[in-house]
This record gives structure tokens, sequence and C-alpha cells, in this order.
């Protein structure tokens, strides 16, 4: 691990340059900063790609069971999605809004362990573990996407409301194409959730005590799940304005964030 440090430490330093970039652009419009904060953005997933490439040779498993692996994976999706959908529909200040989240979610991988204190071994590294934590963290990926949108939706919302014409607001999508942006990715992440928990269900059927069903994680993921899914059906049904369907989904991402970290309550999902 040590031989590939020098490419995680590499890639702290682009992204936080990517970022301030990205910054830089969001208060002058500046167009020629921005394309330098998208290259650098590139770069950094390519250094990201090539360190979890380089801990999957090192580990005789997918490194995704302790915190500093998911962190940085959930880091990596972050990026990946902000490119792709950025490549198809240039959303600038999207990229900018995620990979703010992206960036602290990297940092914070600074502070814990590369490598479990234990061995990783046995049922932690069954096949079905790993699709079961890869679904979950591409499923918050799309969360966060959908928050980034909402809060990008409520952001222009209060602009218009204002009557604030500045330049930034001229960047931003229209109301309706911020708020369907939004109601994809929790489409997207909705199903990608609930395959994670049927994945998990089977996995704990066979390592796990008959009362699994009753762990904290287990219940917060359900009500994480059923919560996106009546945000869904209320938009569907169309009783709800867009404005308080995006605050809705703001909150929603709250209990994302506690469902993700909040991990001392669980007996088997405590990180190594």
């Amino acid at each position: 691990m040590a031989d590939a440090r020098w490419i995680y430490d590499l890639t702290i330093f682009l992204y936080a340059a990517s970022v301030l970039f990205y910054f830089n652009d969001f208060l002058q419009s500046n167009r020629k900063v921005n394309r330098l904060a998208f290259g650098l953005l590139a770069v950094v997933w390519a250094l990201q790609t090539a360190f979890f490439v380089s801990q999957m040779a090192e580990k005789a498993y997918f490194p995704v069971i302790t915190l500093f692996e998911t962190l940085f994976f959930y880091s990596w999706v972050l990026v990946t999605l902000s490119l792709v959908i950025n490549y198809f529909f240039r959303i600038d200040l999207l990229v900018f809004f995620t990979n703010v989240i992206g960036f602290v979610v990297l940092v914070l991988s600074m502070f814990l362990p590369e490598t479990p204190l234990n061995a990783v071994s046995g049922p932690l590294t069954s096949e079905l573990l790993l699709v079961h934590i890869t679904l979950a963290m591409f499923s918050y990926g799309a969360f966060s996407l959908s928050m980034v949108f909402s809060a990008m939706y409520l952001l222009q919302h209060n602009m218009l409301k204002a009557k604030r014409w500045t330049p930034m607001l001229r960047r931003l999508p229209s109301l309706d194409v911020l708020e369907g942006y939004a109601y994809r990715m929790n489409m997207l992440g909705v199903p990608m959730l609930l395959l994670a928990i049927l994945v998990g269900i089977i996995w704990g059927k066979l390592v796990l005590p008959e009362k699994f069903w009753l762990d904290a994680k287990v219940v917060w993921s359900l009500v994480v799940l059923g919560v996106y899914s009546f945000g869904l059906y209320k938009r569907y049904s169309d009783t709800w304005q867009m404005r308080s369907l995006a605050l809705f989904n703001l909150a929603s991402f709250g209990l994302v964030l506690i469902n993700f970290l909040a991990t001392d309550f669980s007996k088997f999902h405590n990180w190594l």
C-alpha cells in the first residue's frame, strides 16, 4: 500500500485544486478556469481509479469493506457520476456542488487506517456482500446527485422569487429540468437500494443470526427505502408542489447520511 500512497496523496491535492477552480468559476463565471477545473477532475478520476485498482491487486478482496475503502469508493462514485452527467448534459454547477461533497468525503478518509486492524476473511469477503455494498454505494451516489439537483432547484427558485438576475441564474437549467433530473436520480437510486437490501438479506440468511432483521442498520435502510419510495409516489401522483418535493428530497438525503455513517448502533455493520 505504501507504493500506491503517493497516488492517494496526489489525488487529494489535485481534487482540492479542482474544487477551488470550480469555486472561482462559480463566483466569476470564468470559462477558462472552468475548463481547467474539469481537466483536473478528469485526472482525479484517473488517479482514483488507479489507486482503487492497486488496492484490488494488493488485497485479497474487493476493497469496499472498511470505512476508509467505502468512503474512497463513494467519492469515486460521485466523481464518476458527475463527469458522466456533465458529458451528456453540460451542467457545470452540478459538477461543482457534487464534488464539494466528494472532496469532503475523500478528506474524511485521510483520518482512517487504509487496512483493517484484522485480516478480512471468511463471510465478509463473499461475493454477495461485495455486491450488496457496491449497489448501496451507487444508490447513495444517485441520491447525492438528486439532492444536489434539488438544492439547485431551491437556489434558482429563491433567486427568481427575489428577482436576482445574476449571471449564475443563466447557468442553471430551468426549474422543470432540475426537478426532472432529481426525479430520475431517485428513480435510479431506489431500485439499486432495493436490490442492495435484497442481496444483503440473502447474505444475512446465510451467515448471520436469525434476528438480524432487528439490527438498527437493517431497519434504518428500510426506512430510507420507504421514504424515497414515498417521495416517488407523491411526485407521480402530482399532489405536491415541486418546491415541496425538493425540500422533501433534501430531508431524505439527511436520512441517507445517517444510515451511511451511524453504524455504531449496528451489531454487524460496524466498520473494521
